[in-house]
């Protein structure tokens, strides 16, 4: 993994533990020489996970649309920022950098971005895993509901096995390297 693209909310969220969490991703993904692939913007554990690599000394890649960069909430530090014409563009933009997904905790934004992520790894147009990091039982509920979706016949078990759900930094990046080799194997990703 070169490239992890991560997917957060714009906002701080109500527990501090979020943007701590955010803070370690970064660090993890420093220490293993893994740049940052993200939405481009300072607000938020968005700002957080891009300052964060940055004060680390690692490379950090934003992608965001130009209507937001007009309302001044791009980040302006970054190694790179591609500016593109709205969402669609930069969940596509953010897909060619990255070599896998995370999700921290977030709202419908980043919740579009891991669906989005999902849907094209099941349509064929990239194989590449993704991972949700539950920080105090964040995505329990939307992993349960996953569950519920694959038992009711809408959702296969290989497919629901693709939603990685991992408690730390380092056992994301783990399980994502996994699920890479085993794409590079022939395995269903």
């Amino acid at each position: 993994m070169k490239r992890l693209a991560v997917y957060c909310g714009s906002a701080m969220g109500a527990d501090p533990t979020f943007a701590e969490m955010a803070r370690s991703l970064a660090q993890e993904m420093v220490a293993r020489n893994i740049d940052l692939v993200y939405g481009g913007g300072r607000l938020g554990l968005m700002g957080v996970v891009a300052d964060a690599v940055l004060e680390a000394g690692g490379k950090a890649y934003g992608v965001i649309p130009a209507a937001l960069v007009d309302k001044e909430v791009a980040h302006t530090g970054l190694t790179e920022l591609h500016q593109v014409a709205g969402m669609h563009e930069r969940k596509a933009k953010m897909t060619e950098l990255c070599d896998g997904f995370v999700a921290l905790p977030g709202g419908i934004g980043t919740l579009d971005e891991l669906f989005e992520a999902w849907t094209w790894n099941a349509l064929g147009y990239h194989a590449k895993p993704f991972c949700l990091l539950d920080v105090h039982g964040f995505w329990r509920g939307l992993d349960l509901f996953m569950d519920h979706v694959s038992g009711s016949g809408f959702l296969s078990e290989a497919r629901r096995e693709q939603l990685l759900l991992a408690h730390t930094p380092a056992e994301a990046i783990d399980r994502l390297d996994a699920a890479a080799a085993a794409a590079t194997q022939g395995m269903v990703w």
